[in-house]
This record gives structure tokens, C-alpha cells and sequence, in this order.
């Protein structure tokens, strides 16, 4: 496994939110949450993908937002969202290093060999609730038969039986990852056979999302236990209905892991949401850093 296949397996790639007051993109806030997470142990950030608004925001802010991420970790990997060629081009002019394919229904295969055309790619399988398209065991072959696909991300939400059987698709092009992208449940993912994790999740607490993927690699299975039921305490705050507002809890998770300021955590496209939910996100990760010393 070469090129960025090697560069993000068995790590994590949180897919960042965007701070925003309001309205208003917080710059400041955005740069500075950049800096607090080059200082963890990431593979690299998403950036553009559902968490991060990608499709809603202005070209104008795609590119502020990605300028941020790359300069804070300029020897990481930087995927983009990338639903379209020229939301591809952007990504390539602005140096990421990858694209993750939004979901395609016409010609999928096709869609995927262009956007490769432009930098490697991560597809997509999402579930169709959030807009995803259900694709068939033919077409997710077709697609990782090609060269410049490195591996596809799995977020079914809910879906063991759907996970497992793509897992075992993925298991038959053992030169592709497969890409956990199960916020809830992430641990069994990863025993079922995802190497690499690119989620929402990891906005917050990377450290303990990461130190995960390390302890199934290395055979820790108390630790790994222990971190699984951690993310899972996360997961169930933020992860649940109205499930759009996920991105906003994921935001009040940042702000109280000490990456945003408290009141840099909007999300303008999502729900509103009742500070009770803000108070028991920010409860699970007191505890998560508490039981951290």
C-alpha cells in the first residue's frame, strides 16, 4: 500500500466542522481550532464534507477554509469534499491532498474516474437518508478497480448488516481501505475491519479516537474497550435526532474539548437545539478528559 493509502491507514481524519457566529464564518475561531488539532494525533482532516458544510459554503470560504487546514498541518493528509469536478478543481488549486467523493446516481463509475483525474479519491458509501445513493455490489467494484480510487468511507449510521457486508466486499481489493465512517459504532467497525477512520466524530476528542485505531492495531483489547465505550458516550450525545444537528453538537463538543471559543458554534443550515443538549455533550467530555488524568 502506497501514496495515501499508507499515509492515512490505521489513522484518523476528523471531518471538521466550521465555526461560524451566526451568519458570519469565524475566522479567527477557524484558524485557531486548525493549530488545536495539528497539535493531536491525526492522520490528517476532512474538510468540505457534510460536517463541514462543504456544498453550502461560498467558493470564497472554501477556499478560506482549506487554506487554514493546510497551512496548520502542512505534512498531513487534507481531504476535500468534492461533489462536483469543479469543486475537485478548487480542491487540487488549493493543495489538498485527496477528494471524498459525494455520493453519484449517473454513471457513479464515470463520476469517480474524473474526479480522479484531479487528485486520488476516497468514495463514499452513505446512507440515503442523508442523501446518499445505495450503490450496488457491481458498481462499488467497478469503482475500486480503479487505479486512482485509494479506498472507499462506509457511514451507514445504524446499519451492522449493511457495514458487514461491505467489509467484505472491500476484503476482496486488499490494495483499498476501507474507511470507517460509523460515528455510532465505531469500535465494531473497526473489529469488522475498517483500518482508517474518517468521521465527525473526531471534531472532538481525537486523541481518544486515534489512540483507538492504534489499540486494535497493536492488540490492546482492555484499552480498546475502554476507548470504545468512550466514543460511544460521545457518539449517542451528538449522533441522535434531529440527527442534521449533529454538526452543532459536534461544534459544542470542540468548544468544550478547548479547540472554539463557546460562542463560535452555529451552524446556520442546522436545527435549532435546547441547551440541555449543550450541557449533556459537554458533560461527556469532561468525563472523557477526567478519566484521560
Amino acid at each position: 500500500m502506497t501514496g495515501i493509502a499508507s499515509r492515512i491507514e490505521w489513522g484518523l481524519i476528523p471531518a471538521v466542522p466550521v465555526p461560524f457566529r451566526g451568519a458570519e464564518l469565524a475566522a479567527a475561531a477557524q484558524r485557531a481550532y486548525a493549530r488545536w488539532m495539528a497539535a493531536h494525533p491525526v492522520a490528517g482532516v476532512a474538510v468540505w464534507a457534510h460536517t463541514g458544510r462543504g456544498p453550502h459554503l461560498s467558493a470564497e470560504h472554501r477556499r478560506e477554509v482549506l487554506q487554514a487546514w493546510r497551512e496548520a498541518l502542512p505534512d498531513r493528509v487534507v481531504v476535500a469534499g468534492a461533489r462536483d469536478i469543479t469543486m475537485a478543481i478548487e480542491a487540487r488549486r488549493g493543495r489538498a491532498d485527496a477528494l471524498l467523493a459525494f455520493p453519484e446516481r449517473n454513471d457513479p463509475v464515470g463520476y469517480h474516474r474524473r474526479l480522479s483525474r484531479e487528485l486520488p479519491v476516497i468514495a463514499f458509501y452513505l446512507y440515503e437518508a442523508a442523501g446518499g445513493v445505495p450503490y450496488d455490489d457491481q458498481t462499488l467494484h467497478a469503482i475500486l478497480d480503479l487505479p486512482g480510487v485509494v479506498g472507499i468511507k462506509v457511514a451507514t449510521l445504524d446499519s451492522v448488516m449493511t457495514f458487514q457486508r461491505l467489509a467484505a466486499l472491500v476484503r476482496s481489493h486488499p490494495d483499498k481501505l476501507l474507511v470507517t465512517g460509523e460515528d455510532r459504532f465505531f469500535g465494531y467497525s473497526v473489529m469488522t475491519g475498517a483500518t482508517s477512520a474518517l468521521v465527525g466524530m473526531g471534531a472532538a476528542l481525537p486523541d481518544v479516537q486515534a489512540e483507538l485505531l492504534h489499540a486494535w492495531r497493536d492488540r490492546q483489547w482492555d484499552r480498546f474497550v475502554a476507548l470504545s465505550a468512550q466514543c460511544d458516550r460521545l457518539a449517542q450525545a451528538a449522533f441522535t435526532e434531529p440527527m442534521e444537528g449533529y454538526i452543532r453538537r459536534m461544534l459544542w463538543a470542540a468548544a468544550a474539548d478547548g479547540a472554539l471559543p463557546r460562542d463560535a458554534c452555529d451552524d446556520p443550515w442546522g436545527p435549532a437545539l435546547p441547551e440541555s443538549e449543550r450541557a449533556a455533550v459537554e458533560q461527556v467530555v469532561a468525563d472523557a478528559r477526567a478519566s484521560r488524568g
